[in-house]
């Protein structure tokens, strides 16, 4: 249960979230985990690097392993150079399109951590913050789009279904061209 008792003095987590960049789907060739980012995933991913660098603290990413998803963490780091700092992981289990996975991996982690940034797929991420909002308040998170959910959980491992609050978001349109 991730309700809290009135009064209960205890830290919430926070979940970030973010879909890789557009990719290209030009060569029929090149597998879905194989990818890379078009030009407009290109020119988006450190567009929100540098809009999140204003927004949350500096931290290691997880990150799903397929090139888009890698080629957004390196965009975001040319935004955001501070990221370049941070131990990011690469973890298998990210990339996927089910957010079953996706909590069976937040639910894993150390309790140390406040705070975690997953990088990876929809629908996936989409389906996560509705389950964690425990309604449906976000049709479809876009490429590059961007979620901070507030959770109102001690523990990682006590993630469920209507725990958290969307706390902010950030779509690549939403940002002014330069």
């Amino acid at each position: 249960d991730c309700e809290k008792a009135p009064g209960e003095n205890s830290v919430s987590k926070d979940l970030y979230l973010l879909r890789h960049a557009k990719s290209a789907w030009d060569d029929p060739g090149v597998g879905d985990r194989e990818r890379p980012l078009n030009k407009r995933g290109r020119r988006d991913a450190p567009r929100m690097g540098r809009e999140l660098g204003a927004r949350m603290p500096v931290m290691a990413a997880h990150v799903s392993p397929a090139r888009r998803a890698q080629m957004t963490l390196g965009g975001l780091q040319d935004g955001w150079p501070e990221l370049q700092g941070c131990k990011h992981q690469t973890q298998q289990s990210l990339y996927t399109f089910s957010a079953t996975d996706l909590v069976n991996y937040i639910v894993s982690q150390d309790d140390a951590l406040d705070s975690l940034f997953l990088i990876g797929h929809n629908p996936a991420l989409t389906d996560l913050v509705n389950w964690v909002c425990g309604e449906a308040v976000l049709a479809n998170l876009p490429t590059a789009g961007f979620t901070h959910l507030s959770l109102a959980c001690d523990r990682w491992e006590e993630l469920d279904r209507g725990c958290g609050r969307l706390y902010s978001r950030l779509f690549p349109k939403e940002i002014d061209n330069e």
